[in-house]
């Protein structure tokens, strides 16, 4: 069973249906094909790597598209010569990977070296958005202004 029911969840949430519809995409869109293998680590805090075993393909191959909340590697091989194989057992079709990006999180490197390719992402979140810390008393108390209650007459 590759279904995910998110429906006791969504019942007692409020503002959490992107998150619950992008769990059940991710599932439905990652039930069948494994190919390339891959790896993700965090190296810090705010630092990932993902890493892709491409063998075999040399970066005018690959293109690597960031767009807001989304990561898209594809691989493509030009049409092979015409060579006459008994045995064909290393993997050479093309690819797509898709990898949801949390918010903020921006790619910052990428390199292919020895038939993996590694993407360092960052995030960096805006210092608006970052906690501060509010000290209590550091603002000025308001003070009420009594306007001149004098009459003329």
């Amino acid at each position: 069973m590759n279904r995910l029911d998110f429906t006791p969840y969504r019942r007692t949430t409020v503002g959490f249906d992107r998150l619950f519809d992008l769990l059940e995409r991710q599932a439905r869109a990652n039930g069948g094909d494994n190919y390339p293998p891959f790896n993700i680590e965090r190296r810090g805090q705010d630092a990932y790597r993902i890493t892709l075993a491409v063998a075999g393909f040399k970066p005018d191959e690959i293109d690597i598209t960031a767009q807001q909340n989304l990561l898209t590697v594809k691989g493509s091989r030009p049409d092979a010569d015409e060579r006459e194989f008994l045995h064909v057992g290393i993997a050479n079709r093309g690819f797509e990977r898709r990898f949801e990006l949390a918010d903020y999180v921006r790619v910052e490197a990428a390199d292919l070296a020895d038939g993996l390719l590694t993407i360092d992402l960052v995030r960096e979140v805006p210092e608006a958005m970052k906690p501060k810390k509010v000290l209590i008393g550091a603002q000025n108390p308001l003070k009420v202004i009594e306007g001149d209650n004098t009459a003329a007459a």
